[in-house]
This record gives C-alpha cells, structure tokens and sequence, in this order.
C-alpha cells in the first residue's frame, strides 16, 4: 500500500480506537459494562445510530448536541479521537509496523484514559495499571535487539523491570512516609501503580524523567492555583493526569533529554 494510503489507514484506525477509548473513559468509573448497552446519550439514554457514532465527523454534523434531547456534547470526545490518530500516525512513521510501535500504541491509550478519569474522578483505575505493568513488562521480553537502544523509551528487560520495581516503589514508600509523619495522605494508592507501570513500558531512567516532569507539572499548576486563589496547600491535585502527560512527553523527547542531562552534568 502506498505511504499516503497507509498514513489515512492508521488514522482512521487511532480515530475508532479514540472512540472506544471515550466509552472506557466515561464508563470505567461507574463500574459499568464496555459493551452493553449499546452507545447512547447519556442524557436522553437513545440509543445512538451508526452514523452518530462516526469518530469526529458525527460531533461536528451534529453540532456537538444530542440529536434527540439537545444536550450539548463534551469536546473532550472529539479531542481524544483526534489525540489517539496523531499518536497513531506519529508513531507509525517512527517506528513502523514493529513490536515497539505495538508497545508503545498500547501505552498511549492507557495513558490517555487515565489522564481523562484521574482529571474527571480522581481515581486510577486497577483495571488499567495492574495489567499494564505486565504488559509492559512482556513487551520489553519480546522487543528485537535492534531497537532496545534505539527508539525512544523502548527499555530492555532488565530496565523495565527495575524500572516497574523502583517506580511503584519510591512512590510507596513516599507515600507512607508522609503518612507516618505528617498523619495525612500524600497520594493514592494509584499513582505508585501507575508510576510502577509507566516504569515497566519505558524502563527506569524515562521513569525518573517522567517522575521530575510530572512533579513540575504539578507545582507549577498548584501554585498558580494559589496565586489565583482557586486552592491552597492542601488541595488535592490529580497527579496521575500529570504524570500521564509527562510519560507522553518522555516518550517523544524523554531519552534525548536524559542523554543530553548525563554528558553536560555528569561529563
């Protein structure tokens, strides 16, 4: 198939895996079944037709409403569509049809439910990060030999599984550390798995790397929503969207950085 061809496929393919994405986003936090029932408004509950189901194109024909009751409908359906097809394309061209770009494919898309229902719920679902450890874990045992030191944030075994150890570890110990001495919770129970599983897709040093980027991301937002005054010390932010956001960026940019940090620091 030409190149051109190839490029509309796998975004047409990231755009239908950006729709189902939407309904674990929307229906992992309510406990509810991914396949029944049927798609519907969660408004009205009509059932949707197969043509308002279309990724992108139905929002936009429809003018982001419901067609039955006139609900508005999230942009944030549209937005993750169009997030899982650039990250299809994106990565398509980098690494081709391969074990890392089906490594790295899975790992979007579970960072990209988590970002929405950590923003939305402030939950991580276990059903994501548990299995998401090993997964990322037996990619690392099945990548070819060629790429375990070429594509960005594609690990060897043994830094995958440090890296699922030391991540789910430090943020435990973080964790109780602050409980013991502050009496109060620093962090959920899901931000250790899912740093634990963004450690085994991406190995330990892009974990590091993801950790401090995540850390910054999160100061700088809480700080400005002191300044605004929309919180204070004590407010809770959702951590995982953060470290979500961070573990993309180490993906695209994490190893060049890390490798420009060890020769001007450590050199």
């Amino acid at each position: 198939m030409p190149e051109p061809l190839m490029l509309v496929a796998v975004a047409a393919l990231g755009l239908a895996v950006g729709s189902f994405l939407n309904v674990c986003i929307y229906r992992l936090p309510r406990g509810e079944s991914l396949v029944l029932p049927a798609s519907h408004c969660t408004s009205c509950g009509r059932s949707l037709q197969w043509y308002e189901n279309v990724p992108v194109l139905s929002y936009l024909a429809l003018g982001g409403r419901c067609r039955t009751c006139g609900v508005p409908i999230s942009p944030v359906y549209p937005l993750i569509e169009i997030a899982a097809a650039v990250v299809a394309v994106v990565w398509y061209r980098q690494f081709g049809p391969s074990v890392v770009l089906a490594s790295r494919l899975v790992f979007a898309c579970a960072l990209l439910v988590l970002f929405m229902i950590d923003l939305r719920h402030h939950v991580l679902p276990n059903i994501i990060t548990l299995p998401g450890i090993a997964i990322g874990f037996v990619f690392s045992l099945f990548t070819p030999s060629e790429h375990v030191l070429g594509p960005p944030g594609q690990p060897a075994w043994h830094e995958s599984l440090i890296g699922l150890l030391a991540g789910g570890g430090f943020l435990y110990l973080l964790a109780e550390a602050w409980r013991r001495i502050r009496h109060e919770e620093a962090m959920g129970m899901g931000d250790v798995k899912m740093l634990g599983m963004i450690g085994a897709f991406l190995g330990w040093k892009l974990m590091v790397f993801t950790l401090m980027l995540a850390s910054l991301m999160g100061s700088v937002v809480g700080l400005g929503m002191i300044a605004a005054g929309k919180g204070s010390r004590k407010s809770q932010l959702p951590f995982g969207t953060f470290l979500a956001l961070a573990a993309l960026v180490a993906c695209v940019i994490g190893k060049a950085a890390v490798g420009w940090y060890i020769d001007r620091v450590w050199r």
